[in-house]
Order: structure tokens, then C-alpha cells, then sequence
């Protein structure tokens, strides 16, 4: 380990002079030589083994005796010695372990952390085939696609419908209300997926490519249906319930009146994402009335929509973007009446962690809410159901984990940013209160490697008002009097935002590719979560947009304020969403962007999962699938392309990329390929980076990387 590190330094001091001999005033390009290229090379085979476990006492991984009272933990040092520790929680006296008897006495009796998420039940209620009654007295199941009802006493079975088919259209997904009086049911239209296939090509002990497929449903194919259905044990009829039919996702779970049976609500949520309602059903007569109903002219984040039901209060926590932010509504499901806003501002609500129907709290994670800090940093915030008493129990400016003790009465918050290493401390959960720091993070080892931290950056975006977020990694040599390559680490899938917020012990897939000679970014821009409604509204039916007018102008800022940032060379590079993102950036910016890699590319959203592209893209498919698609705009390719697939992904269809191919081909384009026997959806594995790094150095340095074919 010592030799490794003098010579990661050796090779350092070998390249050109930095920050502190810089003579020249105005930047000129960093045009590295071929040896010098050679020796970065090196250094980036020694980064990972040089910084890795140099960073210690960052994690408390807290260890709770069943009185709750205390917990004991280990810290391994730099130099791999382990300590272990017992602390009072109370007081957070901290007491060194030395006797290795007491150490294995303690971990045979205790309890882990808690974790602070409570289980949510599923929104869609799956297919029952046997269902047994609440007061145990009735079986319902189904027998040749209809439904029976049998006495457990007697064994005698009752028929409730005659016109099901053992194949073909079926009843089924039975549940039961409450008081026994009544099942609830469906009428199935079943629907098989039609598949998609591919081939592998080199499997051990065969001489031919063996096909695969898989079900796959892609934007537009039609989903199983349900009509819903009402059984009444009283009078053995059989009614339809007067209400649409379910034609996107699974039957959906019933939440039945607590005191008064004869009703309950179910969810529905309109294939096209624009529209939300939960709707009554009285089970006496089938009748419908909707209690809650959102409309909105873009897009509902299913995944995200939250849905708490109290029915001992006729009480419903929910979720909503109505005001521009994410925040949560206290609603009357008696009268679909709103009773108030339990949380608002201009910040997110990112999760809902736990609610206590007892106490009327809700215990939730948020970004954006303290002022002057990265808004994506998440927070842990408890209030009462009228939102009066808000408490942001883990109050320093950061990126939070809490671990709490079994009984919740403490908890251990960890906190970091990218370039501020972990702190531990325990605080006392009635208040929020201080107790202790537990520990904090010794970097002392990763500091002598000289290899710096990311740099989080912020600039204002297209509308010249909203922050943009992202971070950078520069050579661990720079030298300011030289302006070196940009390449942007991209993903611009709507579905979350991916900038890392919390210090990472190492950052090598970006820094290792800095140490080539490159400023790596990696940027947050508009159309991503976690923001506004607006915000993330910009990706509707517009995923071509993936934020580019956002990411140009931060990096065009991030060079403003550092003058080692060259934007005449920029490239980037992508994996899924984001290798369609890194086609497209040469396809509709080659003004900006000079080369990408683009792996396992989502370049047609009419060839990917259904679930993902309706929710961003709309339904019925539009005629800006096509107009957006990367397969239709191949013609417009410009500057330097390598696409990367695995033949045995079966997240993204390799068609996909293949029909970039093609289009390149028919327009007669220049590009490299990397297809991967074997591989399933990824960036390429090891040797899809090494290609990735070559590519850049021969497209943005203009140099050949090693032939690796001879031995240097």
C-alpha cells in the first residue's frame, strides 16, 4: 500500500506543473503528449486501490439492548484496528470496550436500529383465489372462472356467477367486506403481453445463439381489464357495480367503512397519469359517488402519489402537487371535503415515513425547506395532522439518514455533503435535541492522496430565476493555466433527480475519468423530481427537452467561474435514459456537445416499458414519440458517437439501439459500436469503461489511447 501511494505520487509530480507555478494569464488548451497520456493511464489503474478504506469512523452502526436505554457500536480505524463503544443514551456518555468477552456478550443480546419507513399496503389489491370470510364461517373461491361461495359448517357450495370461462374471461380478486355480508369481485378480461426477444450468442457448450424472450408491454398495448362485481350472501344476487371499468393496473385494495360496513372506497387512477379518484361504492345497491378527484393538464406521479387511510376517523392522508409543490392534504371521506393542508411552502415533501393515528402525527422526509441550502438535501420533519407543530428534527445543513432506536425515543442522524465528510450524532426524539456527537469522519488518509473532493456548483437555469444543481470532478493535478475538456456524466429520467448529495468514500467511475485529463459534471437540470411541479413538468411528452437548455448554461457558468473549463470540448455520456440522453445531445446540440457514449439507450420511447414512457410521455402514444425519437432523428448526427449494448438486456430492448444503427447506416453516419455478448443492462461492464475513457481521450484530447494489444 505504501509503494502504491509513492508511486501515485511519483506519477503526479511527473506531469505538468500546477496551480501554485501558474505564470500565464489567459488558460490555453491542456494538449497533453502521448506519454503523458501513458502515465495518467497508470495513475487511473492505482486510483481505486490508493483512496479506497481511506476514510474511517463515518458510519454508527448502532446496536440497541432491549431496554432501549443504550447501544454499543464498532469504528474501524485507517489502520483497520477495530473499537468498540457503549453509550448511555440519555446522557450520550460514551465508554470504551476493551474486554472482547463483554463485546460477545453484547451481540448476542440486542436489537437493530429501526427503520423509520413504516410498510405502506399495496394500491392494487393482486388476484385472490380463495378468500376466507372475517367471521370465518364462508369460503369464497372460484372454480372454472366463476365464484362459489361454501359453508365451512356444511361444506356446501353456493354458485354467485355462471357465464365465467376457465379459459378467457374469468371472476376473480375476491375480498370480503367487513361484517362478512358482502364480497366484492371482478369480472377479468385477461390480456397476455406480447414478447420481445433476444439472443445470446456465445453460451457455454452450445455451437448456436440460443433465443430468449420475455413478456414485455410497451407504450400503448392494452392491459387486463375489470369490471367490479357485488355479492350478496343475504339474497345469493349478483350485481355490477355502476362504475367504470378498471383498464390500468391490477384490481385496486378496498378500504371499507369502520362503522358503517355497507361502504368503502377504492383508487382509480386513469391510464394517461392526468387523472386521480378515490370513489365510494355502497354495497347495498352498487350505487358510486366519487370523493376525491384530481385533474391535471401533464402528469400524476403514480409512484409517488401517497394514500393513508384512517377509518376509525372517516379521515384520509393524501399526497398532491395542486398548489406547485409536493405536500400532504388531510381529507373528510365522508364528504371528499379537504379538511386542511397539513404541510405547504415552496419545498417537497419527499417521503412520508410513518403515521400515527393515535398521536395524529406524520413523520416525513423534505428538501427544500430551510433556506440557503441545496434543496435536494432531505430532511426529517414530524407535525400533527393540522401542520401548527412542525419540528425538523435533524436541523444541520446537509444530507440526512436517521436511524432510530427500537422504541423511537432516540435516533442517530448522519449527515454529509458530497465534499463534507459524515457526521454521527445522537439526538433525543421528543425534541430533536442534541445529546452527543458520536462520531466524526477522519479523512486524513484520503487527504494524503491528494485527490480532491467533488465540487458541488450552482447556476441559474433557462429562466434565468431557478438554481441548477450539480457537481464537478477536476484532474487531481490541475493546473489552472490550462483549460481541459468537459464531459458530463448525464441522466435526465424523470423519475427522480441523481446528482449524489451524500459524501461517498470515493468517487471513481467520474474521478478516474477527471484523471485523464477531463472536468467530469454531473447536473440536475429541469424535467428531473424533487423540485416544483413546474419544475419537473418540463419533461412532459418532451423527454427530447432532458434539461439540455439547463446543463449548457451551468457548465457555460461553471467556466465563468473556473477558468480550467474549456466549453469549446464537451462531451458526455449516459446509461439507459441516460444513453438516450448522451444520442441526443448530439443530435439536437451538436452547437455544444462534441462526443458521447451512449449505453443500453432508451432511443425510442414507443420500444420501451410501457409503465415508465406513458407516465412521461402520455397515452394514447402521440405523434411525439416519433418527432422525439433518436431513430428518427439519426440523420442529424453530428460530432464523435460510440453505442454500447448488451444482447441479454431485458430492461431496454437491444432493438433499440440497433434501430439507431440502422437509421445511422441508411444516412450513412460515422460511429463505433460495443456490443457485449452476454450482457444485461448496464454501461458495459469493465470493458465497456476502458472504451468509454479511450473514447474521450482520442475525441476530446486528440490523442490514441495505449494499444493494449502491445505490451508498453
Amino acid at each position: 500500500m505504501k509503494y502504491q501511494r509513492f508511486l501515485y505520487l511519483l506519477i503526479l509530480w511527473s506531469l505538468p506543473t500546477g496551480l501554485l507555478l501558474a505564470q500565464q494569464s489567459k488558460p490555453t488548451p491542456y494538449l497533453p503528449s502521448h506519454a503523458e497520456i501513458l502515465q495518467r493511464y497508470k495513475k487511473v489503474q492505482l486510483l481505486d486501490s490508493i483512496t479506497r478504506k481511506t476514510i474511517s469512523r463515518h458510519n454508527v452502526d448502532a446496536n440497541w439492548m432491549p431496554d432501549g436505554k443504550s447501544f454499543w457500536y464498532v469504528i474501524t480505524g485507517k489502520d483497520s484496528s477495530k473499537t468498540a463503544y457503549l453509550v448511555t443514551a440519555a446522557t450520550g456518555k460514551k465508554e470504551e470496550i476493551t474486554d472482547t468477552a463483554k463485546i460477545a456478550q453484547l451481540a448476542k443480546n440486542h436489537t437493530g436500529a429501526r427503520p423509520v419507513r413504516q410498510h405502506e399496503p399495496s394500491r392494487w389489491e393482486g388476484f385472490a383465489t380463495d378468500s376466507v370470510s372475517p367471521d370465518k364461517q364462508w369460503v369464497a373461491t372460484t372454480i372454472d372462472g366463476n365464484v362459489y361461495v361454501r359453508s365451512v359448517a356444511t361444506g356446501a357450495l353456493a354458485p354467485f356467477t355462471t357465464d365465467g370461462k376457465a379459459t378467457g374471461d374469468y371472476y376473480g380478486a375476491l375480498a370480503w367486506s367487513p361484517d362478512s355480508k358482502y364480497l366484492v369481485g371482478y369480472r377479468i378480461h385477461p390480456v397476455e403481453d406480447s414478447s420481445v426477444y433476444y439472443v445470446l450468442t456465445d453460451v457455454a457448450g452450445t455451437t448456436r445463439g440460443q433465443l430468449r424472450s420475455q413478456p414485455y408491454k410497451q407504450p400503448g398495448d392494452p392491459f387486463t381489464t375489470f369490471d367490479m362485481y357485488l355479492f350478496t350472501l343475504a339474497g345469493k344476487t349478483t350485481a355490477k357495480v355502476k362504475t367504470e371499468q378498471i383498464d390500468f393496473f391490477d384490481a385496486p385494495m378496498l378500504h371499507w367503512r369502520h362503522k358503517d360496513p355497507r361502504y368503502f372506497l377504492y383508487e382509480k387512477v386513469d391510464r394517461g397519469h392526468q387523472r386521480f379518484r378515490v370513489i365510494e361504492v355502497d354495497a347495498t345497491n352498487g350505487n358510486t359517488r366519487t370523493i376525491l378527484d384530481e385533474k391535471t393538464p401533464s402528469f400524476i406521479y403514480e409512484s409517488r402519489l401517497y394514500t393513508h387511510y384512517l377509518p376509525e376517523t372517516n379521515e384520509l392522508l393524501w399526497t398532491s402537487e395542486k398548489d406547485g409543490w409536493r405536500h400532504i392534504y388531510l381529507v373528510n371521506t365522508l364528504t371528499g371535503e379537504i379538511k386542511n393542508q397539513v404541510t405547504k411552502g415552496d419545498w417537497v415533501v419527499r417521503e412520508i415515513d410513518s403515521v400515527d393515528a393515535k398521536k395524529r402525527e406524520i413523520w416525513f422526509r423534505a428538501g427544500g425547506r430551510n433556506a440557503g441550502e441545496d434543496p435536494y438535501f432531505l430532511h426529517y420533519y414530524r407535525t400533527d395532522f393540522s401542520g401548527q407543530h412542525l419540528l425538523d428534527l435533524t436541523p444541520a445543513t446537509g444530507n440526512h439518514q436517521a436511524f432510530f432506536s427500537p422504541d423511537k425515543k432516540y435516533f442517530i442522524d448522519k449527515y454529509s455533503q458530497v465534499n463534507v465528510p459524515p457526521v454521527n450524532e445522537l439526538r433525543r426524539t421528543a425534541d430533536g435535541k442534541l445529546i452527543t456527537v458520536l462520531e466524526k469522519t477522519d479523512v486524513s488518509g484520503w487527504e494524503a492522496t491528494g485527490v480532491p473532493f467533488p465540487i458541488p456548483f450552482t447556476a441559474k437555469g433557462r429562466d434565468g430565476k431557478t438554481d441548477i444543481w450539480g457537481m464537478m470532478c477536476r484532474p487531481t493535478d490541475y493546473d489552472s493555466t490550462k483549460m481541459y475538456p468537459v464531459v458530463e456524466n448525464i441522466y435526465a429520467g424523470p423519475q427522480d433527480a441523481f446528482v449524489p448529495k451524500s459524501f461517498m468514500s470515493y468517487y471513481i467511475d467520474m474521478q478516474s475519468l477527471a484523471d485523464l485529463g477531463f472536468i467530469v459534471v454531473q447536473i440536475d437540470g429541469m424535467g428531473t423530481a424533487n423540485r416544483s411541479k413546474a419544475f419537473h413538468d418540463v419533461c412532459w411528452k418532451n423527454l427530447v427537452d432532458a434539461g439540455f437548455p439547463d446543463r449548457i448554461l451551468w457548465i457555460k457558468a461553471l467556466a465563468q467561474k473556473y477558468s480550467f473549463v474549456d466549453t469549446s470540448r464537451v462531451g458526455l455520456y449516459g446509461t439507459s435514459a441516460g444513453g438516450q440522453n448522451a444520442l441526443g445531445g448530439l443530435l439536437f446540440h451538436p452547437e455544444f456537445y462534441k462526443a458521447a457514449v451512449a449505453s443500453c439507450g432508451c432511443h425510442d420511447n414507443r420500444v420501451d416499458k410501457q409503465w415508465w414512457n406513458e407516465q412521461w410521455m402520455g397515452y394514447p402514444v402521440g405523434k411525439e414519440y416519433e418527432e422525439q425519437s433518436n431513430v428518427t432523428n439519426a440523420g442529424k448526427l453530428q460530432g464523435r458517437l460510440l453505442l454500447i449494448v448488451g444482447e441479454a438486456d431485458t430492461n431496454v430492448p437491444p432493438e433499440s439501439t440497433y434501430r439507431v444503427i440502422n437509421a445511422l447506416i441508411k444516412k450513412g453516419k460515422t460511429f463505433e459500436f460495443l456490443p457485449v455478448p452476454g450482457m444485461g443492462h448496464s454501461d458495459g461492464g469493465p470493458y465497456g469503461r476502458i472504451k468509454r475513457r479511450d473514447f474521450f481521450v482520442k475525441s476530446l484530447l486528440n490523442i490514441n489511447p495505449p494499444d493494449r494489444n502491445i505490451n508498453e
